[in-house]
């Protein structure tokens, strides 16, 4: 049963629906959000692993996933992008930003990540996705509590002021251990990068390996009091 979607609505219902749903499947936290809300989904993809539109995809055949082209990811990102749309029942959206590389390097200047990586996330990243969220009723993230401290109070179910959408985060609850279970069970295409050291991965000037047992997230921005791009944080 869908609801109207009024705003103030969707934010309370979003709050009763992240306490309620906290110990729920991350399966029935997806079907929640198909049968409540207002609209369609549409999945963030990073294109490290397939698990999470692999994931809704069961729920909602043909998803639409929308790819953040930074103009700035590895090789292997790039493939495994490919891999996705052709082996899963999803649709690949590339998410654009306003201007290519080399257009922004003529406005702000050459390696703009280095000098103001918040200023290129927000560029490449924040503004493109927020234009890319506009046509759908909420959407589904791959984000999980332990990945870092800034993602702990993450509930299942929130409402996101940014976009003023709810923000449905199936995996919140899970382990590196489940997503990697989840992954070996179906099979599914993996960015290879992960097996090489880099348990989080972003764009290639702003990626490092990460040491065995350290923080997965601090191979991003590494050197850096930077820990998320602005897009959950």
């Amino acid at each position: 049963m869908t609801i109207s979607g009024d705003t103030q609505g969707l934010q309370a219902l979003a709050a009763v629906a992240g306490d309620d749903l906290d110990g729920a499947s991350a399966l029935d936290v997806v079907r929640w959000a198909v049968e409540t809300l207002p609209g369609p989904l549409a999945v963030a993809g990073s294109m490290q692993d397939a698990v999470l539109p692999h994931l809704v995809s069961q729920v909602v055949p043909g998803v639409d996933v929308l790819f953040l082209e930074t103009g700035y990811h590895f090789a292997e990102t790039l493939r495994t992008r490919e891999v996705v749309e052709r082996d899963l029942d999803v649709r690949v959206v590339d998410v654009l930003p306003r201007q290519t590389v080399a257009e922004q390097d003529a406005e702000y200047g050459a390696q703009l990540f280095a000098r103001d990586p918040g200023t290129c996330c927000f560029l490449r990243k924040v503004a493109p996705l927020a234009k890319a969220l506009v046509p759908y009723a909420g959407w589904v993230t791959g984000v999980r509590r332990e990945e870092a401290p800034t993602r702990a109070g993450t509930k299942v179910v929130a409402w996101d002021d940014v976009h003023q959408m709810v923000k449905v985060n199936p995996l919140a609850r899970w382990t590196a251990d489940d997503v990697e279970a989840y992954q070996v069970e179906h099979a599914l295409p993996r960015n290879p990068l992960v097996l090489q050291g880099y348990p989080s991965i972003g764009c290639e000037p702003c990626t490092a390996k990460v040491a065995p047992g350290a923080d997965p997230r601090s191979g991003r921005w590494a050197g850096r009091d930077k820990i998320e791009c602005g897009i959950h944080a």
